[in-house]
C-alpha cells in the first residue's frame, strides 16, 4: 500500500507538555551559547555582552508571548504563514512561509557540517560524505517515525544541553568563591583592562546580532503547537519557560564566564565549531579540574548540532506542508501518511539540505556559502512578522467587539511588547553589517552578503502580491475563527 496515500486529513496531535516545554526550553541553547558566548564576551567586554544578550532576550520574551497568544488562540503548524495570510496580507503570509521553511532547509546542510567538523575531533581521518549521510538519514528517520519520535527525541536532546548548563553554572559558582579549583577569584575579571564595557558601540552592535542568531529557534514552538494535544495548556507553560530559560542559562552562563576568565584570554575569539577544545564552558571545566572536559563539550554540541538538524526538518517540513494546504506549494507537499505525517514535504526538505550540504564539499564552497549568506537574516525576518501578526491579530480581534479575557492566553504589555520587537528587528537587519558603509569606501561585496535577504524577501512578498493581487486584509475583515480540530 502506498504510504504516502492520503488517509488522514490532519496531522497527528502527539506532543505532550514536557515535549512542548523542552522544545521551548531547548530551542535557542546550543552552539551560540556553547562557542559564541566567549567570542562576546571578547568583543564587547563582559558587561557589553550581558547587556547585549539581556536586551535580546527581553526581545525575544516579548515575540514568545506575541506567538503564545497566537498559538494557543489559533494552533496552526503553518503559525507564522497562517497568522501573515489571516491578519496581514496573504502575500505577506507566503513570503514568511517560503522565507522560514529555506531558512531552516539551509539550516540543516549548516548543521551537517558542522556535525561532520565535530565527528572529527575523534576521527580525523574520516569521510565528511559518509557522517552527513549517518547523521541526515538519523534525522530523517526520526522525524519519518511519528510526531512524538521528534518530540522523543528533542525532549532527550534538551534534557543533555539543559543539564550541562545547569552543572556548568554550579560548577563554575563554587570556583568564583575558591571552594574548587584553587583560589577564588570574585570579581577582579569583571574590571580587567577597560572592562566591563569594551570595544565602544559597534562591537556592542555586532554582540547584539550574534545574540539574536543565537536566540533563533524558540520561534519552533509556534509550529510545534499545531501537533500538540493541548495546544491551550501546554503552549503559555512553554512560553513562560521562555524567560526564566534567558535568564537563567544565557545571562548566568556569561556572567560565570567572565568572571572566570578574562575577555582578554585570547581562546574566547576562537568560537568557531573547530574551537570546542577551547571554547569557555570546556576552559571553565579544565580550570575546575575536569581533564575529560573537552570531550564531553565536543559530545554536548555535537547533540545541540543534531538537536537543530533535527528541530529545523521538522518546523520547515510542517510549514512547507501547510502552504501547499492552502495551494501556495505543490499540491503533492499536502499530502500526509497514515501516520499523519507530510512525507513529501519532509522528503523535499532533505533533499534540498542534502544538495546545500554537496555544494559545500565542490567548487570551494561558493554556491554553499551564498545559501548561507542569503539565510543570515531569515530568522529575524521571522520575528518581524511575528510581532506584525500579533499587533494586527489584537486589533482585529477588538475591532470585531471581542472580549479580550476570552482569550485562552493574553500577552502582557501588549502593544509595547510587539512595537518593541518590531523595532529591534528592523535595528538588527538594517545593522547587519554598518561595518560596510563606515569605512572610506563602502565594501559592495559585503552589503550584498549581509542584506541579500532582505531584497529576496520582497520579491517574494511584492511578487506574489502583484501577481495574486493580493490587499492588506481590513480589521473588519481578519478571519478569527480557529480551525477545527480533529
Amino acid at each position: 500500500m502506498d504510504s504516502n496515500k492520503t488517509n488522514t486529513s490532519q496531522l497527528n496531535r502527539g506532543l505532550k507538555a514536557r515535549h512542548m516545554t523542552m522544545i521551548a526550553l531547548g530551542g535557542s541553547i546550543g552552539t551560540g551559547l556553547f562557542l559564541a558566548s566567549g567570542g562576546a564576551i571578547a568583543s564587547a567586554g563582559p558587561g557589553g555582552a550581558l547587556l547585549a544578550y539581556a536586551a535580546v532576550g527581553i526581545m525575544v520574551y516579548f515575540l514568545m508571548t506575541s506567538l503564545g497568544e497566537l498559538a494557543t488562540y489559533m494552533p496552526d503548524s503553518g503559525s507564522f504563514e497562517t497568522y501573515a495570510s489571516r491578519f496581514v496580507d496573504p502575500s505577506l503570509g507566503f513570503a514568511m512561509g517560503w522565507n522560514f521553511w529555506y531558512n531552516w532547509a539551509i539550516t540543516i546542510a549548516a548543521e551537517l557540517s558542522a556535525a561532520t567538523l565535530i565527528i572529527k575531533y575523534w576521527f580525523p581521518d574520516s569521510s565528511s560524505l559518509l557522517w552527513s549521510v549517518l547523521f541526515l538519514a538519523l534525522i530523517l528517520g526520526l522525524n519519518l517515525l511519528s510526531v512524538k519520535g521528534y518530540g522523543e527525541s528533542e525532549y532527550w536532546f534538551a534534557t543533555i544541553k539543559v543539564a550541562v548548563v545547569i552543572i556548568f553554572l554550579a560548577v563554575g559558582v563554587l570556583m568564583i568563591f575558591g571552594i574548587i579549583g584553587g583560589e577564588a577569584v570574585g570579581f577582579k575579571n569583571f574590571t580587567i583592562g577597560d572592562a566591563p564595557f569594551h570595544g565602544g558601540f559597534f562591537a556592542f552592535l555586532g554582540v547584539f546580532m550574534a545574540a539574536g542568531f543565537s536566540f533563533q529557534g524558540t520561534e519552533m514552538v509556534g509550529v510545534a503547537a499545531g501537533e500538540s494535544d493541548n495546544p491551550r495548556e501546554h503552549v503559555p507553560r512553554a512560553i513562560r519557560q521562555v524567560f526564566w530559560r534567558i535568564l537563567i542559562f544565557y545571562i548566568l552562563a556569561i556572567f560565570v564566564i567572565s568572571l572566570l576568565i578574562p575577555y582578554t584570554n585570547p581562546n574566547l575569539l576562537k568560537d568557531g565549531i573547530e574551537s570546542i577544545g577551547v571554547s569557555p564552558f570546556t576552559l571553565v571545566f579544565e580550570k575546575a579540574g575536569l581533564a575529560f572536559a573537552a570531550s564531553v563539550m565536543n559530545a554536548v554540541i555535537l547533540s545541540s548540532v543534531l538537536s537543530a538538524g533535527n528541530s529545523g526538518m521538522y518546523a520547515s517540513s510542517r510549514v512547507l506542508y501547510s502552504l501547499a494546504k492552502r495551494g501556495k506549494a505543490p499540491k503533492f507537499l499536502a499530502r500526509l501518511s497514515r501516520r499523519g505525517l507530510p512525507v513529501n514535504a519532509l522528503l523535499l526538505t532533505t533533499l534540498v539540505g542534502m544538495t546545500a550540504f554537496l555544494a559545500s564539499l565542490f567548487g570551494d564552497g561558493i554556491v554553499y556559502t551564498w545559501l548561507l549568506n542569503a539565510s543570515g537574516m531569515c530568522g529575524f525576518i521571522t520575528w518581524l512578522g511575528i510581532a506584525i501578526s500579533h499587533y494586527r491579530f489584537r486589533r482585529a480581534y477588538i475591532a470585531q467587539g471581542r472580549d479580550l479575557n476570552d482569550l485562552p492566553y493574553k500577552a502582557k504589555w501588549f502593544p509595547f511588547g510587539p512595537i518593541f520587537a518590531f523595532v529591534l528587528c528592523i535595528v538588527v537587519i538594517l545593522g547587519q553589517n554598518l561595518s560596510a558603509f563606515t569605512g572610506g569606501q563602502i565594501d559592495w561585496y559585503g552589503v550584498v552578503v549581509s542584506y541579500i535577504s532582505v531584497p529576496l524577501f520582497l520579491v517574494i512578498w511584492l511578487g506574489y502580491k502583484w501577481i495574486k493581487r493580493t490587499k492588506v486584509v481590513p480589521l473588519q475583515e481578519c478571519e478569527l475563527e480557529p480551525p477545527a480540530r480533529k
